[in-house]
Parts: C-alpha cells; sequence; structure tokens
C-alpha cells in the first residue's frame, strides 16, 4: 500500500534542487504539494520558481499550491499554513529544507550574518513546525523532517555559527518528538553522508561532481521515513546512507553516484583530508 497517496507536504525551498526532486517524488506516489519558496521569477544562476515546480508536481497528477514564502517573514508562515488548511484541510508532512551556508570562522563571520543564517535555519524551521502542530496534533497524524544534522560538538571548528544554526534545527526535532510523543506527530533530522549535487554545491563550488551523490539519496530518506508510523520513527538524528541501510534495507548506493564509478569520499573524510573543510579545495 502506498502510504503517501492523498497526503499533503508542504516543502520548503522546493522551487530547486533538493526541495524540487522532493516535491516531484512525493507527486509520482500521489502526495499533494505546497511548494514554498522565494522564487517567483527565474534567475540566471537559480532556475525555476515555485510556479513551474507546482506545473511540473500537477503534470503528475496531484495538487499543486504554489506559495511565495520568505522563511523569515512570520506572518507569511502563519499564511502558508492557513492557506494550506483551507485548500487541502489537512498538512500531514512537513520537510524544513530551506536553508542558508556560511561556512566560516567565528573571525570571520559579521554578526548580520549569523543573524541571517539562524533566522533562515534553526528559527524558521520552529516557527513552521510551530505553525503546523496544532493540525497535525487535532488529526493524529504527522511528520516532520528537518534537514539538519546530528548534534556533534567536536564539529564545530570553522564553522561555529553555522553549526549554531543547523543543531538549533535538530534540537527543534527532538524538542518536538519529546512533547509529542505517542500522539502520533513525529520529527527527525536528516543528514547527508557525502556533499549532495543541488543549487547550494554548484553555486557555491563546493566540489565537484565526483564529489557528489544525487539529491535522490537524501530524497529516497525523507520519502521513508514519511512512511513510518509516526509513533514508533520519531526524535531520530538520521543520516541518509544509514537510514536507508537500517530502516529501508538498501543495499545499493552506486544508483546515487553523480559520475557514474565514482564513489564520493564522506564529508567527514574531506575534512580529515585538508583539516578544515575549504570549497576550493574540495579536490581528489
Amino acid at each position: 500500500m502506498n502510504p503517501h497517496i492523498g497526503r499533503v507536504a508542504i516543502i520548503t525551498g522546493a522551487s530547486r534542487g533538493i526541495g524540487r526532486v522532493l516535491a516531484l517524488n512525493l507527486a509520482k506516489q500521489g502526495c499533494n504539494i505546497v511548494v514554498a519558496a522565494k522564487s517567483t521569477e527565474p534567475q540566471p544562476n537559480l532556475p525555476g520558481t515555485i510556479f513551474t515546480v507546482a506545473e511540473e508536481c500537477e503534470a503528475l497528477g496531484v495538487k499543486a499550491l504554489p506559495f511565495p514564502l520568505d522563511v523569515r517573514n512570520d506572518d507569511k508562515i502563519l499564511d502558508c499554513v492557513a492557506t494550506t488548511m483551507k485548500e487541502f484541510g489537512r498538512i500531514d508532512y512537513l520537510c524544513n529544507n530551506a536553508g542558508a551556508l556560511w561556512w566560516k570562522s567565528i573571525e570571520e563571520t559579521p554578526m548580520f550574518r549569523y543573524d541571517l543564517i539562524n533566522s533562515i535555519n534553526s528559527r524558521a524551521s520552529f516557527a513552521l513546525a510551530a505553525a503546523c502542530l496544532p493540525h497535525m496534533r487535532e488529526a493524529g497524524f504527522g511528520h516532520i523532517v528537518n534537514q539538519s544534522p546530528p548534534i556533534q560538538t567536536d564539529k564545530l571548528a570553522g564553522m561555529t555559527a553555522y553549526y549554531i544554526s543547523k543543531f538549533g534545527m535538530t534540537l527543534g526535532a527532538l524538542g518536538i518528538a519529546q512533547e509529542y510523543k505517542g500522539r502520533g506527530v513525529a520529527a527527525n533530522s536528516i543528514w547527508p553522508t557525502t556533499l549532495i549535487e543541488s543549487s547550494a554545491t554548484e553555486n557555491h563550488a563546493l566540489g565537484e561532481p565526483k564529489l557528489w551523490r544525487k539529491a535522490e539519496i537524501l530524497t529516497d530518506s525523507i520519502m521513508g521515513i514519511f512512511s513510518q508510523d509516526p509513533n514508533k520513527c520519531t526524535g531520530n538524528q538520521f543520516i541518509d546512507e544509514e537510514f536507508l541501510r537500517e530502516w529501508m534495507n538498501e543495499t545499493d548506493f552506486t544508483k546515487y553516484q553523480c559520475v557514474e564509478g565514482c564513489e564520493p569520499p564522506t564529508m567527514e573524510q574531506l575534512v580529515a583530508k585538508m583539516g578544515r573543510f575549504d570549497a576550493g579545495r574540495a579536490k581528489v
């Protein structure tokens, strides 16, 4: 039985990259999609808009709601959730996919940049979850997935501000899991083993294709999480490959290679090789 038929998913940052791939793959499984992102006009280095992705989803036979959302705007977040409920009458899945990068040391981090990444990462994911949770609680069903890493304090050096913002997302998921335990509402975090092909890796020159995996390894993981019983799969800090091995019995990861025959190193292996992750030196 397909667990996604008739469900409704809000996906932030869904106009391109990982968010778009997740939207389309869920749509193929019969899930209705709220394409929530800022992009309403295509840009030279940022192709795709909420409208083009919504059209792609609807071509797959589901309903899609393109919603222009700046995740830093509380009123727009509340409007997005209210509009989703008016249009669909339910919210089953929330994926906090939108994110901001700043891979610099403390001395290289101006406070405006610190505020920006925290407002887009930890704060926005908290605000979106808070807006969705009453509807999920009332329905007795819901999955929230934050794209953020397991909390490991030995990863801070050189990216402290970034990890503060991302660990905040993970803590948000863990807090939701505790507060809603046994109530049919789950929250988990997911993080990739390797760099992932996306607009972020391309536009920030984070290595090269042979160092990346396709976005599908993350989206397959997220869809796998959404397919679980929310009372039995909650409060986890997942890594994509480990989740697919342990929960979905996946053994073939070559299909996720961006360059056939090139198995990318883990992010830990890249950092170990360079001492500190530096996109300009991310070559093998």
